[in-house]
């Protein structure tokens, strides 16, 4: 049952789980710029209570110490039953005890801000219902891109849109290090490196150049622009760890520049759907791509994200933006908390999701044209040798260039558009040949 709409008199309460780099930066806003947002939206806010793993810790900046104190607590299922919190703000990260959380607030008919992207990939379709039964918003925007309004422009301006595909640069420290690795000549492990020490890559960066970031956010965007119960597990994944330089000044040579990309699109009916029942299928892939210096991504630099769409009636759009951060993010929570404060104040709820189980487009079904380098043994006959397992499983080679090594071949090939399927018999025969030394990087081409 939903709890009383609280008094317009008084501030709405906050319950924030979590107080780490975003909590921290949430609350200060709150706490800062509160008069402010009273003034211009008409809502005012106060965050009654925190909750965090040890309420001892020093937390040196927060400037009203004492007042912190004394709403800090190591109880975290207390905050979000707690009747004097009105809406619960989540940014503990992670799926338990978020999940648990997030499931009783909403039961006890408080709506929910999160900024958690791991959990909203892998639960968003039962905390949504959950959200539906109890009348009150569950708000994300956070967990995708920080303070790039794309939730919410999905969610809303472009509620009535057809989306036909979602593409995007999701994930800054990839960006930064292939940035890096294109317009200075950088290796891998030095941009990475420079990465880490900026604070655009964590210590352990493997969420990151793996494509499990991009992938989790790739399916919560699906999700949204297809209302489709798509989860991170569903989504395609590559990682950029195996690209060098070599790779990118030929991409560059020849037009492209290299970005790990998550691309969401509608796809042909599977098979054996007919009449009403037939509906589009899914893809939802994450991986490095070769995009034309002539697109819009191309020229995303640095940290920052964009991501591209493509509407049946709008036509293209793109937005761009810093995709993460502690303060961008906590300004996005800060956004979606005045939102559910609004229809809180008024007694309702924002635009109701219901999402159907995706019909899923395999990877193998993906027609492209791919970059391939591979080296092999400098010896009469390897060309052809190479060449004839491209034909024997129907890719077709557009141009090749031949690269000398000390006594190896570096083999750079460009293919006409082929079957992913097809790709993956060449690559597996490729290393199966005598001649191969190894398969060095595989890129799909964006078009």
């Amino acid at each position: 049952m939903a709890t009383p709409r609280p008094p317009a008199d008084r501030p709405l309460r906050l319950g924030v789980l979590g107080c780490g780099n975003v909590g921290s930066r949430f609350v200060e806003l709150v706490d800062t710029e509160g008069q402010s947002v009273a003034q211009r939206t008409g809502i005012g806010l106060e965050v009654t209570r925190i909750a965090v793993r040890d309420a001892a810790k020093p937390r040196a900046d927060f400037p009203d110490q004492a007042g912190l104190e004394k709403r800090l607590t190591e109880d975290a299922a207390s905050v979000v039953v707690d009747p004097d919190v009105d809406l619960v703000v989540e940014l503990i990260g992670g799926i338990e005890p978020a999940r648990t959380l997030v499931l009783r607030a909403l039961a006890a008919g408080k709506p929910v801000v999160s900024a958690n992207k791991e959990l909203l990939a892998s639960n968003a379709g039962e905390l949504l219902a959950a959200a539906g039964v109890a009348g009150v918003d569950l708000l994300f925007e956070a967990s995708v891109a920080g303070a790039i309004p794309l939730v919410r422009l999905l969610n809303e301006s472009l509620a009535g849109e057809h989306i036909t595909r979602l593409s995007g640069i999701v994930n800054g420290t990839t960006n930064y290090v292939l940035t890096r690795m294109s317009e200075d000549g950088l290796e891998y492990s030095e941009a990475l490196g420079e990465a880490q020490q900026l604070g655009y890559a964590e210590a352990d960066p493997t969420a990151d150049v793996e494509g499990y970031d991009a992938a989790a956010k790739a399916a919560i965007l699906a999700g949204i622009a297809f209302d489709a119960d798509v989860v991170a597990s569903d989504v395609f994944r590559e990682g950029i760890t195996n690209i060098g330089p070599d790779d990118i000044a030929f991409a560059r040579r020849l037009g492209y520049e290299v970005r790990l990309l998550a691309v969401a699109e509608r796809t042909s009916p599977p098979e054996g759907e007919t009449g009403s029942s037939r509906h589009p299928g899914i893809s939802v892939r994450v991986h490095p791509a070769m995009v034309p210096q002539t697109h819009p991504l191309a020229s995303v630099r640095g940290p920052f994200n964009a991501v591209f769409l493509d509407g049946a009636a709008a036509g293209e759009l793109m937005v761009y933006g810093r995709g993460a951060g502690g303060l961008p993010t906590a300004s996005a929570v800060l956004g979606d908390v005045i939102d559910a404060a609004h229809h809180l104040r008024e007694g309702g709820r924002g635009r109701a999701v219901r999402r159907r189980a995706p019909a899923l487009t395999p990877m193998l079904a993906l027609r492209t044209q791919y970059y391939l380098s591979i080296d092999v043994l400098d010896r009469p006959g390897v060309l052809a040798a190479v060449a004839s397992l491209f034909g024997e499983h129907d890719v077709s080679i557009r141009s090749m260039e031949q690269v000398g090594l000390r006594g190896e071949a570096r083999l750079l090939f460009i293919t006409h558009s082929a079957l992913e399927a097809d790709m993956q018999a060449t690559l597996r025969a490729l290393s199966d040949l005598d001649v191969v030394e190894r398969v060095r990087c595989m890129l799909r081409i964006f078009s």
